[in-house]
């Protein structure tokens, strides 16, 4: 596609001036591991949809899925032509989400992150770990379909340097993806390694929390 704005290798718009991209790239990184998530993990990202309200999961799909359009809206993701992935807390529920989906030409994505969880980060690293297998996949553009209404996914997106069509309330954001490299592939599984410690270390926390409350000290 025509006039479509290219990202830089470290996931920032490549004509932002004065930006350290790599500095950027792993401060978020670093700051939220990204996990990509399995079919095992069907059950907990419907509780992540769930736990949406009814606003913020208009802003989410565009319109307010009900508790079933989302459990069949989670039974029918194909994790191995798509990937999904999240954040955990330490009690391992997921706090933020991505899915990546692709199409012929491009990839959509979708964000979501809880309420209480906003403006600390989350939602640029789930964008920088969804532009990270996209180009490895071969992928140049991504396509982020919003409400205008949207801050946060219009913030995301205007910070990327996306291209930007706006309609009757609606966006559709653009962006285009420069080829795989060496850094995009080590960067991915640099990621995935830092995410599975954590998720392991916040396993062993959350089973050790439960054994803590079922055995007490005898007086």
């Amino acid at each position: 596609m025509k006039n479509i704005p290219q990202l830089s290798a470290f996931g920032d718009a490549a004509n932002s001036p004065g930006r350290n991209l790599a500095t950027q790239h792993s401060d978020a990184r670093m700051s939220w591991p990204v996990t990509e998530l399995s079919p095992m993990h069907r059950a907990r990202l419907l509780r992540h949809f769930v736990a949406l309200d009814v606003h913020d999961r208009r802003l989410r799909f565009g319109a307010a899925p009900s508790d079933t359009a989302l459990r069949i809206y989670v039974a029918r993701i194909d994790f191995e032509r798509d990937a999904v992935f999240g954040v955990f807390d330490d009690e391992l529920k997921i706090i933020g989400a991505a899915h990546v989906a692709r199409a012929d030409e491009h990839v959509e994505l979708g964000v979501s992150v809880l309420r209480e969880q906003r403006n600390r980060g989350m939602g640029g690293a789930l964008l920088m770990r969804a532009v990270l297998r996209a180009r490895n996949w071969g992928v140049r553009t991504l396509f982020m379909h919003c409400l205008r209404e949207n801050d946060t996914m219009m913030h995301l997106a205007r910070k990327q340097g996306t291209r930007i069509v706006t309609e009757q309330g609606e966006a559709n954001a653009w962006l285009g993806l420069p080829p795989a490299d060496a850094s995009s592939h080590f960067g991915e599984v640099f990621a995935q390694r830092v995410a599975l410690f954590d998720y392991a270390l916040k396993a062993q926390l959350a089973a050790w929390r439960r054994s803590a409350r079922v055995v007490r000290p005898s007086v």
